[in-house]
């Protein structure tokens, strides 16, 4: 059987001292799941594996129960199939050669949010804009993202699914990390 690359990314581990997870541990918990080829990249939760075919948010849940049951607090826990990933990033509208790289994010969604929840979503007035294509979002920010309105939590609350973002040279390292 063919195996299938995936990159699992966790939102809000080893930021600020708090819900720390040492990434041999996570590797650990990874490999529970019979998962190979297993690599992190940076402490903030990218894990990179090949694995026989999965349902991704079966998998995102079996590895944040496991995260729950050992060190006691909830963390979204978001896998997508690399070759999708690829694809997604070939169709950010926002990505030109006047735009700074620094500017752009992908927030990836657990789920495809449902049809009239995406119809109500609109860009808060502050120059930022967005652009959502299935479960991914594209992020374009004027200044910082920390300083964005397009954070987790907002796209959460309108939307009713989990998300977690990285900037855009985090999600080129992810897949040229993997492809090698």
């Amino acid at each position: 059987m063919s195996k299938h690359k995936y990159i699992s990314l966790l939102r809000g581990i080893n930021v600020g001292g708090r819900r720390k997870i040492l990434m041999k541990d996570l590797k650990e918990l990874y490999q529970k799941e019979e998962v190979e080829e297993l690599q992190t990249y940076i402490q903030s939760g990218n894990v990179l594996f090949q694995s026989k075919a999965i349902v991704e948010a079966d998998f995102s849940q079996v590895i944040k129960a496991r995260i729950q049951e050992q060190y006691g607090f909830d963390v979204p826990v978001i896998t997508v199939d690399l070759q999708t990933l690829k694809n997604v990033v070939k169709l950010n509208p926002y990505f030109a050669e006047n735009v700074s790289i620094d500017s752009l994010h992908l927030t990836v969604l657990s789920i495809i949010p449902e049809k009239d929840k995406l119809e109500q979503i609109v860009s808060p007035v502050n120059g930022d804009e967005f652009f959502i294509h299935d479960r991914f979002v594209f992020i374009h920010c004027q200044g910082k993202y920390s300083q964005s309105k397009l954070s987790n939590q907002f796209f959460e609350k309108k939307l009713g699914v989990e998300a977690t973002t990285r900037n855009w040279k985090t999600v080129e390292k992810l897949i040229a990390l993997h492809e090698n």
